[in-house]
């Protein structure tokens, strides 16, 4: 048997070290991969993406610049995951004006919590 972990404590090592440029992007897996991604996305600069297909990862990537993604292991196969994991770490940004917009505009949420807007 698998011991348990407390997955909020890996989530916000990974999510700490692509927010401090210490890593270009992360990968972390819980069992549906759900708790991992709230967790890291609590950490300011982190955009993870809970992907659970190849077309979830290359989206997050091109269109979200999505720097973390989460995987469930108990819901997806070893080679669906392997698949999901190697779209996300080859796909770059799109950079295209709309999703730069949109990606800044998720990432102003964070400095506007902290204020209390």
């Amino acid at each position: 048997t698998v011991e348990s972990m407390d997955y909020p404590d890996i989530a916000a090592a990974v999510a700490r070290a692509v927010a401090a440029g210490d890593a270009d992007l992360g990968i972390i897996a819980c069992g549906t991969g759900v708790g991992v991604s709230m967790a890291a996305n609590k950490v300011d600069g982190v955009r993870a993406a809970l992907c659970s297909f190849e077309y979830h990862a290359k989206m997050a990537r091109e269109h979200n610049d999505a720097n973390v993604c989460c995987v469930g292991a108990r819901v997806i196969g070893p080679e669906l995951a392997k698949a999901i994991v190697s779209t996300f770490v080859t796909t770059e940004f799109s950079g295209v004006d709309r999703h730069a917009r949109r990606r800044d505009k998720i990432m102003a949420l964070e400095s506007s919590s902290r204020a209390g807007e």
